[in-house]
């Protein structure tokens, strides 16, 4: 069994030496991408054991300045949760990437798995981090290790993306979360992460809500509207940047960094004793009902999903909002179960374009029964999302209203079953026209079997049972964050 400090070790260096094995070994691309697979099982596999094993309070500082700011690594639950998300995923997503940037010609391949290595790399970092100042620094290297797969295609759209992707996520972080962090570090004299919180007794509680205002809004991965643009802006990026954008790194770390900072900074009870978070609810509410109608607009398959992510997010920050420890419970699972289900569904959207070259659902009718694999998991990753049992986003979900009642919040158990339907309507669309409508005459969904390469299909399909897996495997992953 190895030490937890040799498995924090692991998880922070894995990544960056699948980004080295990828310049070494560039001009042989199956070993590039070869090591790149074998990594990611190995990141999985310690991530896998150090959320089974628990954290145990290791601590490893790699620079410390003062005695109250380093950079330094203290994994705790919500932590080594997210580090779970990220590492299992990752595999998958590096595989299903080999299919899809050779299935779909795209260039640059190296530098793409390169910057997608590194994104990993941060990820986990921020996953790991033992306070406000290591998370903060590696929540800016995540935003430029990404920006050159946004704009990977090298075109004029892809640079105007790149730019409000850049100019969106750099200027929330600069203008409202670093001077959030300032805060904290003034108030409180230290900015480690701490259970039950550091700021209580420390600060007037008038002024709680505008330095809850600093972090909601400048954590602008976690996509609230109105600081959303820069994640629809992103979807020119080819699938798999979506797949890390939507579930592996990018959003989930913006709402996990909302929920750790909610329960380990402010602290949950503060939070709910003060009623600073109350009107995050509303705007959270608000962000979760606007993206699902946007979404219903949007014909283009992955601009409905981006626009289905803006709103999936919502849940998670109104889950931090809501201040109840079952209501964080549920938000906590509902970065796994979302980032299950989300990553399928972007998997699901690439593998159609690879084998038919399709973006558009009005062109898509009768295309399930050519993709039925698929089809098969873009439906039960739709139903996970939309909370449907035995897929693990019903309990996510049944867990944020429970702690919508515990908190006497009606009108919010009503926006989460309103934006349910929403959710059934606007992906099950997707389903129906694909099994059952006609294929249009003359259009790709007319003959036989006609899946992508089996590097693009055996992912999506792993991570659709990993769905399933969820409901029945619920146990494993429900954090307790009471006392």
């Amino acid at each position: 069994m190895l030490h937890s400090e040799t498995l924090i070790y692991a998880l922070l260096g894995l990544p960056l030496m699948a980004s080295l094995g990828v310049l070494v070994l560039r001009k042989w691309p199956n070993l590039r991408d070869g090591q790149a697979v074998v990594i990611g099982l190995l990141t999985a596999a310690c991530a896998i054991e150090f959320f089974a094993r628990g954290a145990d309070g290791t601590s490893l500082t790699l620079l410390a300045m003062t005695p109250s700011l380093s950079i330094s690594f203290t994994p705790e639950p919500l932590g080594l949760l997210f580090a779970l998300v990220a590492g299992c995923l990752w595999p998958l997503a590096t595989l299903y990437t080999i299919g899809y940037l050779r299935g779909a010609h795209e260039d640059n391949q190296t530098r793409f798995m390169f910057f997608y290595a590194i994104a990993i790399h941060a990820a986990m970092a921020i996953a790991l981090s033992g306070n406000l100042l290591t998370l903060f620094v590696f929540y800016e290297i995540l935003t430029f290790s990404t920006y050159p797969l946004v704009t990977h295609k090298g075109t004029e759209d892809a640079r105007k993306a790149g730019r409000v992707y850049l100019g969106i996520l750099v200027a929330s972080s600069v203008v409202f979360l670093l001077f959030g962090v300032i805060g904290v570090w003034v108030i409180a004299g230290t900015l480690d992460f701490t259970a039950g919180g550091i700021l209580a007794g420390k600060i007037d509680p008038i002024y709680v809500p505008f330095l809850l205002g600093l972090f909601a809004f400048g954590i602008g991965k976690a996509a609230l509207m109105p600081l959303h643009r820069w994640l629809p802006a992103a979807m020119v990026a080819p699938t798999p940047v979506s797949a890390l954008l939507h579930a592996v790194a990018v959003v989930k770390a913006g709402v996990f960094t909302v929920l750790k900072v909610a329960i380990y900074i402010f602290g949950l009870d503060f939070l709910s004793s003060t009623g600073a978070s109350e009107w995050l609810i509303i705007v959270a509410s608000f962000s979760i009902l606007a993206a699902s109608i946007v979404a219903l607009r949007k014909t283009n398959l992955k601009a409905r999903l981006a626009y289905s992510t803006v709103s999936q997010l919502g849940y998670i920050v109104l889950g931090a909002a809501l201040a109840s420890p079952l209501a964080a419970s549920g938000a906590a699972l509902h970065i796994a179960t979302h980032a299950a289900g989300k990553i399928t569904l972007f998997f699901c959207a690439g593998a159609i374009y690879v084998a038919h070259h399709l973006s558009d659902i009005k062109d898509m009718d009768g295309l399930g029964r050519r993709m039925p694999l698929t089809y098969g998991a873009f439906a039960l990753a739709a139903l996970s999302i939309i909370g449907v049992p035995p897929l693990g986003g019903a309990w996510s979900k049944f867990m944020l209203m429970g702690g919508a009642l515990d908190g006497q919040h009606m009108l919010v158990l009503v926006v989460l079953m309103v934006s349910s339907l929403l959710n059934l309507v606007y992906l099950g669309e997707i389903i129906l026209r694909g099994f059952f409508a006609p294929a249009k005459a003359g259009s790709v969904a007319e003959g036989g079997y006609a899946e992508a390469p089996w590097a693009c299909v055996a992912p999506l399909c792993i991570t659709a049972l990993i769905s399933i897996l969820l409901f029945f495997s619920v146990d494993f992953f429900i954090l307790n964050f009471s006392g």
